[in-house]
């Protein structure tokens, strides 16, 4: 039985793929960065502690109820190809907090009703104090930033992720170090679509300035999301098999156009796509003139 750390190759060789493609797109979390539960409790439980006494409610009622909205809005928006959008989590959470009755099971959110129980500043400030949080905790993986380096001396880079607040994510990048080497940051509560429905790679696409197709290879570790995403508009794709048991990050069902598909090649880690790509290791850009990159 080969080792689930091996990168395998499928279809075509791997320095063959490295010569092909344009850009490079990332999804971000268990991809770039690994998110296992507790970390990601932290973010909450000390987003709460900070918000609650300025907007005068309950740490713990605000831990539960974000909890409870969180699994709502996968419920009504994920099987639509819609973000689980936290500026609306966090009104919907401050009005139920303040005596607004949650609706019934089967019903769904009246927002503006919702938005009268809260100012927009106070929406504002939960979503920053999360964004800070979240860069706080988040521990930074030190090869990455290397290797994105490296990546970007040859080809477009981009992070390309189903995340509920972009804010977070553009501000962690940012903090790493690793926005200076991309090209493009799309997330889907910016974009209004999350992987695998198409539009979020065919806007990716066009951020780039790359044709939709196989000059393009997606990296990421949901097999429907992303790798069944990519395919579907003729992406080249690289499935990270590796990542924390107990993440608590959703995977998302597969659209109704889209079909599950295999990946082009298998990686234990994102780090072994350099390898994969023929890069390293006697790869070829070891000899190819005039790249100076290895």
């Amino acid at each position: 039985m080969s080792d689930a750390r091996e990168p395998r190759r499928r279809g075509h060789d791997g320095i063959e793929l490295g010569l092909s493609i344009e850009a490079i797109t990332f999804d971000f979390g268990n991809t770039l960065v690994p998110f296992p539960a507790a970390p990601m409790a932290d973010v909450l439980s000390l987003t709460a502690a900070r918000v609650a006494g300025p907007l005068c409610v309950s740490t713990t009622d605000f831990v539960r109820v974000w909890g409870e909205e969180r699994l709502r809005q996968f419920d009504e928006d994920v099987p639509e190809g819609r973000e689980a959008d936290m500026g609306v989590r966090a009104l919907r959470v401050l009005a139920r907090l303040r005596g607004h009755p949650e609706p019934a099971t089967r019903d769904r959110w009246d927002d503006s009703a919702a938005a009268s129980f809260s100012r927009a500043a106070e929406v504002e400030t939960i979503l920053e104090t999360y964004a800070g949080v979240f860069v706080q905790v988040t521990p930074v993986p030190p090869a990455i930033g290397p290797m994105l380096a490296r990546l970007s001396n040859l080809y477009s880079l981009a992070v390309l992720s189903n995340w509920p607040l972009g804010l977070a994510v553009e501000r962690y990048l940012e903090s790493a170090g690793w926005a200076r080497h991309l090209s493009a940051i799309v997330i889907s509560q910016r974009v209004g679509s999350i992987k695998p429905w198409p539009e979020i790679f065919l806007e990716a696409a066009r951020i780039l300035g790359v044709p939709s197709g196989p000059r393009l290879l997606h990296v990421g570790d949901d097999l429907g999301a992303d790798i069944s995403g990519a395919h579907d508009v003729g992406w080249r794709t690289a499935w990270v098999t590796v990542k924390p048991e107990d993440s608590p990050l959703p995977t998302a069902p597969l659209a109704p156009t889209v079909r599950m598909a295999a990946p082009d090649v298998v990686l234990g880690t994102v780090l072994d796509l350099e390898a994969v790509l023929g890069l390293r290791e006697g790869g070829w850009t070891d000899t190819a003139a005039g790249t100076g990159c290895g």
